[in-house]
């Protein structure tokens, strides 16, 4: 009976011991709580959180503000009040963007002023006084060429030239070491700058006669070379064989940066690549020394690598004067097909504007091109690069693609960098159509779908300038545009519903529409995919029913003979990443059928082509 009683006694006191600590905690807690914010104060707690390191990120999420709580504020008490407190923050984002530059400039980080400079125009603002796109571009020029690095400094100093001509002395600058370093092309570029400018000059006789000369093929075989990536050996049926992949490169620097294909080099960059990878060129022909090399940077989405070896080439091909062939020029492919070193190959032009990639357009050629050929050097009769050859399709002889020069050498600034090259994204799937270019899908979580970019509308203007381009080239001419830029600057965006923004870029994934299609529903996904834009319907059926409103022309869905209005249930959605594949299962009523009841079965890629 005693010890219940104690047990009691126990049991008593750790409740009032519990009850008061309660009290404390609840009394600490109700001074500790405050009243919760509403969206408006966390979405503005989140502008100025980036104010400090990310004022460009700022700016978009102030026009996220504005696009979802505009059309609220106009009837709202406070509205006043909101605007005035928008205002102030960007003007706070544009002054420490104005800061960023500056330090930048200090720390003579040319490319990084560049992009603010960028940027800082995209908001009507020109920072005389801190330095301009083109002047940016020149320093970084001429801080290149001090150091001897001779393709940094010939890129920005012709992506100066086209933003404000040069002045004759600062392209003698440029003339000379091309001159110096056997540039043939080159040297002409920067000579023809020179007398552009409308100033007495002094150029020597031996710099004209070498700038206006010509190069030969014979004289750019030395420049090209074969490449070998060793993988070991592989085992096919218990049986051991030499795994190795033969491409050509060739170079664009004298100090031993050569061009070639990503997909030549891909086991020595993918980091799911496992095996065994050992890379090399080589000058001569089986019997030659290999001379080991390196991958710098890389652009999967051109295709390109830009790998490096020890050893000072006898030629070295130009990639500043961007040359576009026309459909029906004569051609020249070098290279080393099944492993034949310095094979010479004629064609023409059979093509342009071909979409095979997912950035840009590459032409097609007929000159023969076989297994060896990818990274090789593509000619004209007149000595130019015109491209550099990446594919063939085995089954039609003859027809082969090579990506042309201009978007090599716009390539070429990101790779040189080091490692992958990263090209900027906002998120939008784009079909062309006879008023322009139209927006069919936002992909989630990107920047155009945070700004709550409208599907249907039309791109008006990018950064300031109505894009025009030939019938089926207006995309490839919009990514053009956006190309150079690098993720986190800012473009101004106008559409055909009357909005204007400003948007900050981002990353682009390697494959857009393979990480869409983790974060969107397969009813959004298939306008994107196949072409299939799809609206809600009333249907018996446990399968949800739609009605196709349009069909984009061209498009999957386009080749399987659907059509607007025809009744559509989805059955299967099946996601294949590692193939880069996806399947879309389908009951249609088809009204040109009479409505008769079909189940498809449509494939499509999710490398689209047609992203911005």
């Amino acid at each position: 009976m005693k010890n219940n009683k104690n047990k009691t006694l126990f049991v008593f006191s750790l409740i009032l011991i519990f009850l008061c600590n309660s009290c404390a905690t609840w009394e600490d807690a109700e001074i500790r709580l405050s009243p919760p914010k509403s969206t408006r104060e966390v979405r503005i707690a989140d502008i100025e959180k980036t104010l400090a390191d990310n004022p460009a990120r700022s700016i978009h999420l102030i026009g996220m503000y504005n696009e979802i709580y505009g059309k609220e504020s106009i009837h709202s008490v406070d509205s006043e009040n909101d605007q005035q407190k928008m205002e102030s923050l960007r003007t706070q984002a544009v002054d420490n963007m104005i800061a960023m530059q500056t330090k930048a400039i200090t720390e003579k980080r040319w490319d990084a002023a560049a992009s603010l400079a960028r940027s800082l125009a995209v908001l009507g603002i020109q920072v005389e006084h801190t330095g301009i796109e083109p002047d940016l571009l020149l320093q970084e020029a001429k801080d290149s060429l001090a150091q001897g690095k001779d393709l940094q400094a010939f890129l920005a100093a012709v992506h100066s030239h086209e933003l404000r001509a040069l002045e004759a002395g600062d392209a003698m600058l440029f003339l000379e070491r091309a001159f110096k370093t056997k540039q043939r092309r080159t040297a002409l570029y920067f000579l023809n700058a020179a007398l552009e400018s409308g100033r007495n000059i002094e150029i020597t006789p031996e710099i004209r006669s070498f700038a206006q000369g010509r190069d030969s093929a014979r004289d750019m075989i030395k420049g090209v070379a074969t490449v070998i990536v060793d993988r070991g050996i592989r085992v096919e049926r218990g049986r051991g064989m030499i795994d190795r992949v033969l491409g050509s490169a060739f170079f664009v620097d004298s100090s031993g940066l050569l061009i070639t294909n990503y997909h030549v080099v891909t086991s020595e960059v993918d980091p799911s690549y496992e095996g065994y990878s050992r890379m090399f060129i080589r000058l001569g022909d089986s019997a030659s020394a290999r001379i080991p090399a390196k991958v710098i940077g890389w652009d999967k989405t051109l295709d390109l690598a830009l790998i490096k070896a020890e050893i000072t080439p006898e030629y070295v091909f130009s990639v500043v004067d961007s040359v576009i062939p026309s459909v029906g020029d004569t051609v020249l492919a070098i290279g080393s097909p099944g492993g034949l070193e310095k094979t010479v190959t004629s064609g023409i032009v059979s093509a342009l504007g071909r979409r095979f990639l997912q950035i840009g357009d590459v032409m097609q050629i007929d000159a023969a091109v076989n297994h060896g050929n990818s990274g090789g050097p593509v000619i004209d009769t007149a000595g130019r690069l015109v491209g550099v050859v990446f594919a063939g399709v085995e089954q039609f002889e003859g027809m082969n693609f090579a990506v042309p020069a201009e978007r090599l050498a716009a390539a070429l600034p990101a790779m040189l960098k080091g490692g992958k090259a990263k090209r900027p994204w906002l998120g939008l799937s784009l079909t062309q159509t006879r008023e322009g270019a139209q927006i069919i899908y936002a992909a989630p979580l990107t920047p155009a779908a945070e700004q709550l970019v409208s599907e249907g509308s039309y791109i008006t203007m990018l950064n300031g300038e109505k894009i025009s381009a030939p019938q089926g080239a207006l995309i490839a001419a919009l990514q053009d545009k956006l190309f150079p830029f690098e993720p986190g600057e800012l473009v101004a965006l106008a559409t055909s519903d009357g909005k204007q923004r400003v948007i900050q870029t981002v990353e682009r994934p390697e494959t857009p529409l393979a990480e869409a299609a983790r974060n969107d529903s397969k009813e959004r996904l298939v306008s994107a995919l196949f072409g299939l834009i799809l609206e809600p319907s009333v249907g018996r059926s446990m399968t949800p029913t739609y009605l196709i409103k349009s069909i984009v022309r061209g498009s999957v869905a386009d080749e399987a003979g659907l059509s607007p209005q025809d009744p559509v249930r989805i059955h299967g959605f099946i996601v294949d990443e590692k193939e880069g594949y996806v399947l879309l299962d389908i009951n249609v009523k088809k009204r040109a059928s009479g409505y008769l009841e079909t189940t498809m079965r449509l494939p499509a890629l999710l490398d689209s082509p047609d992203t911005l």
